[in-house]
């Protein structure tokens, strides 16, 4: 079984911010996978389903950012599995916006919620699906950037950049993310 985290913040408030771009790809996979039912348990929103036979657990951390942790951690030791098992999808500053990096492993690079998950399993062994957002504008601070919601030119390089993501998570789950990354580090200009 497979653990996909997208990372974010709960609350209507968010749903479009940079921030949350973790969350936006989780819902396009479930859209994929065709998961309607979401269940509430962890701290967590939980849904269900299957890419090639594997079992798959989306899931969306309701704990704000900063604790995404506390209910990644909780559902691995629930259903008894590794860290390794885990994909985590979040938004990435360091990364032009419309362009995303897959990395088998590494540190927190400053998120927060990554930092939170490190913590939280112990190991940074996890695959990573970086997505760019981008850096700050003169003047902004980083709160300020990952809690804007995207211009409309943005949204759409965003949008257009998470259906060619939905394979590329597939990949993962089915082949490793040794072999996705060679075939999927997607960088535009």
């Amino acid at each position: 079984m497979k653990v996909i985290v997208g990372l974010g913040n709960p609350g209507q408030e968010y749903s479009k911010t940079r921030h949350n771009v973790g969350f936006m790809t989780v819902d396009a996979l479930a859209e994929h996978l065709g998961i309607r039912n979401w269940k509430n348990k962890f701290d967590a929103q939980i849904g269900e389903g299957k890419i090639g036979g594997e079992p798959v657990l989306l899931v969306k951390p309701q704990t704000f950012m900063n604790l995404s942790g506390t209910a990644v951690g909780a559902i691995l030791r629930w259903y008894k599995l590794n860290v390794e098992d885990v994909i985590a999808i979040y938004d990435d500053m360091d990364i032009a916006i419309g362009n995303v990096k897959l990395k088998k492993r590494g540190s927190s690079g400053g998120h927060r919620g990554v930092e939170s998950l490190l913590i939280n399993l112990g190991k940074e062994e996890f695959p990573r699906v970086r997505i760019g957002i981008g850096r700050p504008l003169p003047g902004w601070t980083v709160v300020d950037h990952v809690l804007a919601k995207f211009s409309t030119e943005d949204q759409a390089a965003i949008d257009q950049l998470i259906v060619e993501l939905i394979p590329a998570i597939e990949y993962i789950v089915k082949q490793g993310i040794d072999k996705a990354m060679n075939g999927y580090n997607i960088k535009k200009k």
